[in-house]
């Protein structure tokens, strides 16, 4: 085993030196000539760390940086050899990273709160505001000032391969140098930077205002299904509204139908301009006619790509990243390999595992029988395993409204809320005081804190009659990220280590308290199969998101082939992939061939590559949900998320003493399965 060991190290270290390949401006005999100087001075045994500081250093030195002889004083003259003051110097950093880092997300938070926040009027400024990123050159003035090269040189970067190695017998501060290390392993100019941030802004704030009038929806007998005043954001509302007819034996069928035909027009850019976020006109999706107020067709105007344009900038904006990204390469290597430290190849087998297995099939015939009826392609979102499907969502919507009539009502209710899952008044107390509540202009968010002396933000939607129950299911989904947020900034060993593995690791834990809203409300479940329906719903979760989270993929892997492409090929190219894996993994179970709803999720458009995360997420969840039971989740919650930003293979082994695996969910689906087709 230690050969093997020795034998992987060295791999990955010959790895990461082919990464930080020499520049052309620092030769590789200089820095031979001073590692050998270095090594002479203070030992053998700490080659490694020279070499590795000397390396990287030079491979993003530049020419306005100094020429060779520059370079060679700073390093001699910067090394630190002592570990005492390495320790020392690595807190400095930290304190003054907390300061950097708490600083700009602070001022994006105030920048970005007229977006996002339902209190204020939207102006055109607005937008403008939200469109700079006032972080977008510290980084370069890191390098500039030489900080960014004094880190470099004394905390060097470590690969993904090396961390899951050598991560378990890490120490909490060695963690934090390997964490320092991964700040700086590109030199992206400031304005590259800003453009990218300028183009998710532009995209998030189109898909915030991306909003259907439900009760303008019509069918071919101009018969209406919603209330007047429902207005639904895509594809959250819309969905979570689909979900929710499962409850209505009367017209729930009639009411998913038309949300599908509202989906397949807003993915193919069919869809009439004059409707969205718009109540002038009614709409009947079927037919692709709208009306005037007195029941006369008007000439119908597509969005023209819109939805594919904003993609487009998003790519070309990360595509632009790509040159100065020596070690990440692509966006989907940042993304996969720096950002979730999950190699893409690695992800897709896991869902591939889970999309082609045969407790597929069985799910989709026990769903079948308890609807009655062969499955539609919406039923990808059946919600029938929940506790909450069987309930009268106008039920929901009334015990949340008047429990939570306004968000101070809902604050103050935060505290109680983890009590119940276990939390002592004292946690729970400190927790909330760093948790501030805003009503969402979009679907709502968690928006965590950089710095101690800052808050987490909770957005949900509340309307002027309250909370109703989409309202207050979000909410509790984003409270779990702020307790996360919460306890991973303050409790961890230090600062740099502050934070999750990854996103899929606060999904996981928003999802663990999303699960227990009715309980939250009071609301009792006596069914015996209560785990084996949520082992369901877990399952059938990670089945659809699965799927879409593969779209997403390649069609971020069409646009690297298809660089030039115009949004009209692209929303072509869109649908295509979409169809493929429908027809891949969905169409021998539903039975009905090229359907393209697997490319409405609005993550594609203001949040790139960003939906792997929920799918993982779910796996997680499932893990964490097995290592809680019989445990309190307050406590244990304190437990794993004062582990810090580990990578997750070492997160997982140390906090769950497990591996991310498919396998537990499927054994757990098979034996839920194998119990209710007896119960039947």
């Amino acid at each position: 085993m230690k050969i093997y060991s020795i034998l992987l190290i060295t791999m990955a270290i010959l790895a990461n030196s082919c990464r930080f390949s020499n520049n052309g401006i620092i030769k590789d005999k200089l820095v031979e000539t001073l590692t050998s100087e270095l090594v002479e001075k203070y030992g053998e045994k700490n080659r490694d760390k020279i070499e590795r500081g000397i390396q990287q250093a030079a491979q993003l030195w530049e020419k306005n940086d100094g020429i060779a002889s520059d370079f060679s004083t700073f390093v001699l003259d910067n090394y630190i050899a002592d570990d005492s003051l390495k320790e020392q110097v690595f807190y400095r950093i930290a304190m003054q990273l907390e300061n950097i880092y708490g600083g700009f997300n602070q001022m994006s938070v105030g920048l970005q709160k007229p977006l996002h926040v339902s209190d204020y009027q939207t102006l055109a400024i607005d937008e403008m505001f939200a469109q700079w990123d006032p972080s977008s050159h510290w980084i370069e003035d890191f390098y500039h000032s030489k900080l960014a090269f004094y880190i470099l040189l004394n905390f060097p970067f470590y690969t993904l391969e090396e961390k899951n190695e050598l991560g378990m017998q890490w120490t909490d501060l060695e963690w934090g140098y390997a964490r320092l290390g991964d700040i700086f392993t590109s030199r992206i100019p400031a304005q590259v930077v800003q453009q990218f941030t300028q183009e998710i802004n532009v995209s998030d704030n189109y898909v915030a205002n991306y909003n259907i009038y439900m009760g303008n929806l019509t069918d071919s007998t101009q018969k209406t299904f919603f209330p007047k005043d429902m207005r639904l954001i895509s594809h959250w509302g819309l969905r979570d509204e689909l979900k929710s007819q499962y409850a209505d034996n009367e017209n729930g069928l009639q009411k998913q139908q038309l949300i599908y035909q509202v989906f397949k027009r807003i993915v193919s850019q069919e869809i009439p301009l004059q409707v969205i976020d718009n109540d002038k006109y009614t709409w009947n999706p079927y037919s692709n006619q709208i009306f005037d107020g007195k029941g006369q067709i008007v000439e119908n105007q597509a969005e023209p790509y819109t939805r594919y344009e904003h993609l487009q900038k998003v790519f070309k904006a990360a595509l632009q990243t790509d040159t100065y990204s020596p070690i990440y390469p692509t966006y989907l290597k940042r993304k996969f390999e720096q950002e979730f430290e999950i190699p893409q190849a690695e992800v897709e087998n896991l869902f591939t595992q889970l999309l082609t297995c045969e407790q597929v099939k069985e799910v989709a015939a026990l769903i079948s029988k308890r609807l009655g009826r062969p499955l539609q392609p919406f039923d990808i979102w059946y919600d029938g395993f929940k506790t909450r499907s069987t309930i009268d969502p106008q039920k929901l919507d009334k015990i949340c409204m008047q429990k939570y009539p306004d968000k101070e009502h809902f604050t103050k209710d935060l505290p109680h809320i983890l009590q119940k899952l276990g939390f002592t008044v004292p946690q729970s107390e400190f927790i909330c005081n760093h948790v501030s509540v805003d009503a969402s202009r979009g679907a709502g968010h968690a928006w965590e804190s950089a710095m101690k002396t800052d808050n987490a933000r909770l957005r949900t939607r509340i309307t002027d009659k309250g909370m109703d129950y989409k309202g207050y299911n979000i909410g509790v989904h984003e409270f779990g990220h702020n307790v996360e947020q919460t306890i991973s900034l303050h409790n961890v060993p230090n600062y740099l280590l502050r934070g999750v593995p990854n996103t899929a690791f606060t999904e996981a834990y928003a999802f663990v308290f999303q699960k227990r809203d009715l309980q939250l409300l009071g609301l009792k479940n006596d069914d015996i199969h209560e785990q084996d329906l949520t082992n369901l719903d877990i399952f059938w979760g990670c089945y659809e998101i699965m799927g879409v989270s593969m779209v997403d993929i390649r069609v971020w892997e069409w646009m690297y082939k298809h660089p030039s492409a115009t949004a009209k090929e692209l929303c072509d190219a869109v649908l295509k992939i979409a169809i493929d894996v429908w027809n891949q993994y969905y169409a021998p179970v539903f039975g009905c061939k090229n359907e393209p709803i697997l490319a409405v999720y609005s993550h594609m458009i203001d949040a790139p590559l960003y939906l792997s995360g929920y799918p993982l997420g779910h796996l997680i969840e499932f893990q964490y949900e097995q290592y809680l039971q019989g445990k309190n989740i307050g406590q244990e919650t304190y437990h794993l998320f004062s582990q810090g930003r580990l990578t997750p293979t070492c997160w997982l082994k140390k906090g769950l003493k497990t591996t991310l695996s498919v396998e537990p969910l499927l054994n757990a689906t098979q034996i839920a399965v194998e119990k209710l087709k007896i119960e039947n």
